[in-house]
């Protein structure tokens, strides 16, 4: 940036990177520059990048780094060194992101735990001059066991992806690394806020120390309002005195925070169709899950306020019923032991039944599964991704796979981050034979990139928003040329829509405090989200909870707004009861075969804007260079 001295010189993003970088991204890198430069806001020095998945955080994260380390409005570099933090998956991911786009010209010390850790770390902190290793790149767990060593030095820049790991600032990696001494400060995090305020309050303490008060001061100031007019309950004069606190924290925040929706890449990749289906549950499901939730032992775990504070009682409760909703097969084992909430079941299994080869007609899911991969793999040249939470019900796909001789490829935790990498290039690549990818969502969830494959089905709901949201988002990506089509299965009437219908509430306070979206609708009271441990009789909870307006006697008779698309909120999705009003063939075909689908919620991505040209660059981006398109300049 210029100043009013005459020795102060423009600082010029390297042509290497401005030449691939999208409007959107030289925003963000422009943004990030001037937080971490104090022009943004005055003696503050760090920000938060909160792009949605797909949007190239990496790369406008690895541009600012190689700006700052190498230039600087005084004729020398801003920054002699800088740390990356990331989850320990993610460590070689970074390494690898930096060479790809700086071709070699930026060292990094990779450090994810090992024996000689301690002596690597203190040579990184008293390298000095050009023989030094300007970048560490180190895992969460690596550096809390460091921290001694790295608190030792001054360090220009510290970057923190999954920044959302930071949301308790209690926890001691918060404490380690605001215990660095680095003023400027970067955390990446697409999902900012997953489950409440406190937690946002946290990132922003942690970027900028002190521009929200104390913790007790923004939930007295911000959080009791915000959250009271969030409520489905809440009066209009708490829902006026919430939206002035959202738009005074608004103010505040947004100097510090840069966030831009996944709709941008409408603009550069082919259409998304989302669909929730919900489906019934067999009827030796419904028996098992009946007497389960009736019997004594359970009802006596079960707290009121499970949804705020369960205890571990209620909490395994909540996972027996969790793994019924995908197959008996899963809770077999206590089935056999007839242990609490099982003690008269065993006699409602089939005869002859085991759990060594798979029966998909005992679950409403899995057998819409079967038919699903039967049709597409019979009449389309597409493969899938298979989501779980459990890598139990992976196990449960490998069986089927095995009995209907479909080529699989899985990956869990268990599986090391070198073989990950090859196993989701084989699978990329034109000429690989296998259909299925089945993923574990907590190993999988994050940086993995699956375009080889154009459908995904998560299978169960994670309580996190952003887990599912980031488990749903390794087809739909760069790269990706084919439509893409995201099923999300849910089990009608039971736990797993009360826990889709939370996400939908930790979403909406999301999206009204991070994506200022004031008119997200308020579907869902903190009363009836506690009510976890019933089984409805319906079509879909979801639905009649939403009290939509467009439907009459399971009729959609009125479409959703032209305008809407998956990031609506899902009162403006289409629904439908039947087939008819189904965009995919796939799901269609197999409606009535399957017998088990009683609703769907479905909408795709806005439409695809055909790639922009230079001079539509140029209209898109005020600080674009006509005379030297190669770089960008983002001095003031």
């Amino acid at each position: 940036m210029k100043g009013d001295g005459p020795a102060l010189v423009h600082v010029v993003v390297d042509p290497t990177l401005s030449n691939i970088l999208r409007p959107h991204q030289r925003e963000g890198v422009k943004f990030m520059y001037n937080c971490v430069t104090g022009v943004q806001i005055p003696d503050s020095y760090g920000c938060i990048m909160a792009d949605e998945m797909g949007l190239g955080k990496t790369l406008q994260c690895i541009t600012l780094l190689w700006t700052l380390v190498r230039q600087g409005p005084e004729c020398k570099p801003t920054i002699d060194k800088g740390i990356i933090v990331c989850p320990s998956s993610l460590v070689r991911n970074w390494s690898n992101e930096i060479d790809k786009w700086l071709k070699g010209r930026l060292n990094s010390l990779i450090m994810d735990g090992g024996p000689d850790a301690k002596k690597k770390l203190t040579q990184f902190m008293q390298g000095q001059g050009r023989t030094a290793i300007p970048v560490l790149i180190i895992s969460y767990e690596t550096f809390r066991m460091h921290a001694d060593i790295l608190h030792a030095g001054e360090i220009g820049l510290v970057l923190c992806d999954e920044g959302h790991r930071l949301k308790n600032c209690e926890n001691q990696t918060y404490r380690a690394l605001m215990g660095l001494r680095a003023k400027r400060r970067v955390l990446l995090s697409g999902t900012p806020i997953q489950n409440d305020l406190l937690e946002y309050f946290s990132l922003i303490h942690f970027v900028n120390e002190g521009l929200l008060g104390s913790a007790h001061e923004f939930k007295r100031k911000f959080e009791n309002h915000i959250l009271r007019g969030q409520d489905s309950t809440a009066t209009d004069l708490e829902r006026k005195r919430a939206l002035d606190c959202l738009q005074e924290l608004s103010n505040l925040v947004n100097r510090c925070l840069i966030r831009r929706t996944s709709s941008l890449l409408t603009k550069y990749l082919p259409v998304k169709f989302e669909m929730i289906v919900v489906c019934q549950l067999t009827p030796l499901q419904r028996q098992l899950y009946l007497n389960y939730i009736n019997s004594e032992s359970v009802r006596k775990t079960v707290c009121d306020n499970v949804e705020v504070k369960a205890s571990l009682s209620s909490l395994a409760s909540i996972t027996t019923l969790k793994k019924l909703c995908n197959h008996p097969d899963l809770v077999w084992d206590k089935i056999k032991e007839e242990s609490e909430g099982f003690e008269n079941s065993l006699q409602l299994l089939p005869a002859g039944y085991n759990d060594k080869d798979v029966m998909p007609e005992l679950s409403g899911k899995l057998m819409l599964l079967d038919c699903f991969l039967a049709n597409l793999k019979t009449n389309y040249d597409d493969k899938i991704v298979l989501v779980s939470n459990y890598t139990q019900t992976l196990d449960l796909f490998e069986k089927l796979c095995r009995k209907r001789g479909y080529m699989y490829v899985r990956l869990d935790g268990t599986m090391s981050i070198k073989k990950r990498a090859k196993v989701v290039a084989n699978f990329n690549s034109p000429d690989s034979r296998e259909f299925i990818f089945m993923l574990s969502s907590k190993a999988g969830g994050c940086g993995l990139n699956l375009i080889g494959a154009n459908r995904l089905i998560m299978f169960d709901p994670d309580w996190n928003p952003a887990n599912d949201d980031q488990a749903m988002a390794r087809v739909w990506r760069d790269g990706q040329q084919k439509p893409c089509y995201v099923y999300r299965f849910l089990t009608a009437g039971t736990i797993e829509e009360k826990i889709f219908q939370r996400q939908a509430h930790k979403k909406a306070l999301s999206s009204t405090v991070v994506d200022n979206n004031e008119e997200t609708a308020r579907h869902f009271s903190a009363a009836e989200l506690r009510d976890l441990f019933k089984l409805e009789e319906t079509d879909s909870d979801t639905h009649q909870r939403l009290r939509c307006k467009r439907c009459l006697n399971k009729i959609q008779i009125k479409n959703p707004p032209e305008e809407a698309d998956c990031t609506s909120d899902l009162a403006n999705w289409y629904h439908c009861w039947d087939k008819k009003g189904l965009a995919d063939m796939v799901l269609k075909q197999i409606w009535d075969v399957s017998k088990y689908i009683s609703f769907v919620f479905h909408q795709k991505s806005a439409s695809q804007e055909v790639k922009m040209s230079k001079i539509e660059e140029q209209e898109e981006d005020p600080d674009y260079d006509e005379n030297n398109d190669d770089c960008d300049d983002y001095s003031d």
